[in-house]
């Protein structure tokens, strides 16, 4: 079969770890599988499994490093596009052919992930709807029995943009105390204090929406080029709220779907190495036909400005 992937800076499925690393612990070199890239056939399933339970010798495929490098690959986007996987974390980033390196890109807080179709994809780690998710835990055990469409529909009676938090702060990543930790960020930076559900979760959603803005604005500097619109996948687009928001803070067209990208792009690229589709542009044509995306347009520039600039704020 003729490989669809640049050999250069093919997407790896292992990484053994270096030779030195391999002696400090005292692991035998040959227990490492060898590095192989996304959409390479590694083998089928034995025939006496086949037989035992009755299936076809089915083929074992290299997909995504990571269930992220699956989930792009499925993202229907077009043009200069950030991506977003949204859920308990938020990883927001862009597709190239090269790493982004050096002091801007480390600064910037970005990372390089490897794409299934062989390239680099330099993204951010974002805290995501885990301190929503956290707030929940500790709403469910005061009695409070809220669904997440209820917390999302308080959020929407709220005031918008009253208090913002750095959800990249320390705190924000460990559990328990989260609602108090919010009220703690808002007391110690003068602004009002959430005490509702709504009030609480609202803050919580708008300042994810302003970190994916932080997050493309630091793209597009060691890019060096605009990014015209951010498509999200993920369990985090059932949040119609957020996805608003997202759109709002950013300036930009926000595309959401699908929402199981990460199981779309894994089985798209086992097809892709059976010779099914030819490669990445198919694949998301394949996606495109498959799903319905829905594209979220920019509103209220103003109030959000000042709000992103509070954010910076707290982040120098």
């Amino acid at each position: 079969m003729k490989s669809f992937l640049r050999p250069e800076i093919r997407n790896v499925s292992c990484l053994a770890p270096p030779a030195a690393y391999r002696r400090e612990l005292d692991l035998p070199g040959h227990i490492f599988t060898p590095i192989q890239p996304s959409g390479t056939i590694r083998g089928r399933l034995r025939p006496a499994v086949c037989q035992e339970l009755g299936v076809n010798p089915a083929v074992f495929v290299a997909v995504g490093s990571h269930d992220t490098a699956s989930s792009v690959a499925a993202i229907p986007g077009r043009g200069s596009f950030a991506f977003c996987s949204s859920g308990t974390f938020s990883l927001v980033g862009v597709e190239t052919d090269r790493p982004y390196l050096g002091v801007q890109a480390a600064g910037e807080g970005f990372s390089n992930e490897g794409t299934v179709q062989g390239g680099f994809r330099p993204l951010k780690n974002i805290v995501g709807l885990w301190i929503v998710q956290e707030c929940r835990r500790e709403w469910q055990r005061a009695g409070l029995r809220l669904t997440w469409d209820e917390i999302v529909s308080e959020a929407r009676k709220a005031p918008p943009l009253r208090s913002v938090i750095d959800t990249g702060s320390p705190e924000f990543y460990a559990g328990g105390g989260m609602a108090e930790k919010i009220r703690d960020f808002c007391r110690r930076t003068g602004q009002t204090v959430p005490e509702t559900v709504g009030e609480t979760a609202r803050c919580a959603y708008e300042s994810l929406a302003l970190q994916y803005r932080a997050a493309v604005e630091g793209l597009e500097k060691i890019k060096g080029g605009r990014i015209d619109t951010m498509n999200i996948v993920g369990g985090g687009i059932n949040n119609r709220l957020l996805n608003q928001m997202a759109a709002d803070a950013a300036g930009r067209p926000v595309v959401t779907g699908p929402v199981e990208g990460s199981a779309m792009g894994n089985l798209l690229t086992q097809a892709m190495a059976l010779g099914e589709i030819a490669g990445l542009a198919e694949l998301r044509e394949a996606v495109r036909a498959s799903v319905e995306v829905e594209t979220w347009e920019p509103r209220s520039a103003g109030e959000w400005e000042d709000a992103y600039e509070k954010l910076r704020t707290f982040q120098k």
